[in-house]
């Protein structure tokens, strides 16, 4: 059995900060990192756009109060108040503290770190490293883990979470290279899994983003929280679902409709194409209904519409938006320069999560935390971003709370004892697991019925949902997750068995779909993200809470929790 002080599942941004911070404080604790990738493969390394902080380089006039406003705002005041002060106020050093170990973010003329504007923000905060900015800062925390001596689990495969007595003890773990199953016991465990937006069939996210942090958590009789708010992000390249950043519109791209029309200026007259992407992403999908979308080749009554980015130049459009460029050419074949690009809304954003309080530990409910267990980043839910998360202040909140988390970590093990468990239980339970989908004889295939489920969960809890809808989709969920246990692996080895890897991803994504669905039908009304047609105003009388949601093989259990409101008072969201 291996053993470290603490062992942290998730190698991006929220995990390697966190680990980082360990070391920071107590040099001498002994960290442990799995991931399932190599980390800097991690999703984080894919977030584009930037990081918002109030740093006042660009305008001089902004300040945190108004970054929080904004955040609670834009959250439809479902964020919890005193979560998002701490955000925004420890953010202008936290990017001082990233520019210190050696990120290269894009500067002014003068050498200050730049700034541009980003959705739903009322000033021009988000400091960015040109289109690649969680790249830049997630290769720089990386290569401090190995200064500081922090051991990496490079593609190790997470099974379960090893939960006794309201204690989190450890967690097995599977390696991808020989199939060698190993139990960590720790005083601590942190998960910093990331998103699920594989959940989906359109998505921004990556193939590893399956929700396997969520699903352990409720299939250990952990709740989950506010997973009914699922982020479309409006401007995923069609047909590939990949993202274009929300920096293109910063930059100042429009968005046109079949008639050549900015659309946006009847949704959002004030910020146009840089209102916030719940709002944004409606309005595209009603475009496209009304019939004034179009097909990539341009003709009028298509899928998708136009982000138009010519008006901005060749120069500017290289030098602010590379990668965006290089996507668009390299799978779609769009010159940007020259041609616009065909975009519509993708799953993009997990507003909800693992449950925790402000300083990343784990709730059971309300009133009860999990000893010895701890979440950050995507997975969790802080609640930083309510009911619609801000561009930009994702990758602050897994930079300032994946710190937080991690020095508090680093207390919280100072005078803890190892935990004692029957490791030989779990192994042969992971074992016989494995076994049993290695020699399941069935007729299903793992891609046909991931499809099924991902194109269920699309049609059935997409930007707009209705009561019927979603329940025809609980219902074809049920049915898919009884055809799971008919699905056949042909990879009978235990040298780099993908196949393995997929069909207890799927697993988890089955958990994770039905949750997000089962959240979804009983808010009955529409807030952020979750947009109800049959229930088309905000209810705060009835629904100013967060969702926590129990998973159980007979169905989900549906309880509320309040909501923290200290500084803004809820009102009308208008842009």
């Amino acid at each position: 059995m291996l053993e470290h002080d603490v062992i942290i599942v998730g190698g991006g941004l929220a995990g390697s900060r966190a680990a980082l911070a360990i070391k920071q404080t107590h040099p001498s604790l002994d960290v442990g990192l799995v991931a399932k990738t190599h980390p800097i493969r991690s999703h984080s390394v894919a977030a584009q756009g930037g990081i918002a902080a109030s740093l006042q380089n660009v305008d001089s006039e902004d300040a945190w109060e108004a970054h929080a406003f904004d955040t609670v705002k834009g959250s439809d005041y479902l964020a919890d108040q005193d979560a998002v002060e701490f955000l925004a106020k420890d953010a202008p050093n936290t990017i001082i503290d990233l520019e210190h170990m050696g990120v290269l973010f894009s500067r002014l003329p003068d050498g200050r770190i730049a700034q541009r504007a980003f959705g739903g923000h009322s000033h021009k905060r988000t400091c960015y490293a040109a289109d690649k900015t969680g790249h830049a800062i997630l290769h720089e925390l990386v290569n401090n883990l190995r200064h500081h001596g922090v051991t990496i689990y490079e593609e190790w495969y997470v099974m379960q979470l090893i939960l006794e007595d309201n204690e989190a003890k450890g967690i097995i773990m599977y390696h991808l290279l020989d199939g060698h199953l190993a139990v960590v016991r720790a005083k601590a465990v942190m998960f910093a899994t990331g998103g699920y937006g594989r959940v989906f069939n359109t998505t921004s996210n990556d193939y590893a983003s399956t929700g396997d942090g969520l699903a352990m958590c409720a299939i250990a009789g952990l709740p989950l929280e506010d997973m009914e708010f699922v982020q479309f992000h409006p401007t995923g390249l069609y047909p590939a679902g990949v993202l274009i950043s929300e920096a293109v519109r910063g930059e100042g791209a429009y968005l046109r409709n079949s008639e050549g029309e900015r659309f946006m200026e009847h949704y959002a007259p004030k910020q146009m194409e840089l209102a916030p992407r719940d709002i944004t992403s409606r309005a595209i999908t009603l475009e496209i209904r009304a019939g004034r979308g179009l097909h990539p080749d341009g003709t009028a009554g298509g899928p998708c519409v136009h982000l138009d980015l010519r008006h901005m130049g060749k120069e500017k459009i290289m030098s602010r938006v590379p990668f965006c460029w290089e996507e668009a050419h390299r799978l779609v074949g769009v010159d940007a320069i020259h041609q616009p690009m065909p975009v519509r809304p993708t799953a993009h954003y997990s507003m909800g999560g693992i449950p925790v309080n402000t300083e990343g530990q784990v709730r059971w409910n309300g009133d009860t935390l999990v000893e010895g267990f701890f979440a950050a980043g995507e997975c969790a839910c802080v609640s930083v971003h309510g009911a619609n998360r801000l561009g930009s202040n994702s990758l602050l909140e897994c930079v300032v709370y994946g710190k937080r988390t991690g020095i508090k970590l680093a207390q919280y093990v100072q005078n803890r004892k190892m935990p004692s468990f029957d490791a030989q239980t779990y192994l042969d339970k992971a074992q016989k697991r494995i076994y049993g989908l290695l020699e399941q004889e069935g007729n299903m295939r793992i891609g046909q019925l991931r499809q099924q489920f991902q194109d269920c969960m699309s049609e059935h809890c997409g930007v707009f949902r209705t009561d019927a809808i979603m329940q025809e989709g609980l219902d074809k969920i049920r049915q898919l997750q009884d055809q799971y246990h008919q699905i056949r692996l042909d990879d009978q080895g235990d040298c780099w068995n993908t196949e393995l890897i997929e069909a207890l991803e799927l697993g988890n994504l089955l958990v994770v779909g039905e949750m997000i669905l089962a959240s979804a039908y009983n808010r009955k009304e529409s807030r952020g993200a979750h947009s109800r047609e049959d229930y088309a105003t905000r209810d705060d009388e009835k629904f100013l809470q967060h969702t926590l949601s129990y998973y159980s093989p007979a169905g989900i259990d549906i309880q509320y929790m309040p909501v923290v409101i200290n500084r803004f008072q809820p009102q009308e969201r208008k842009y």
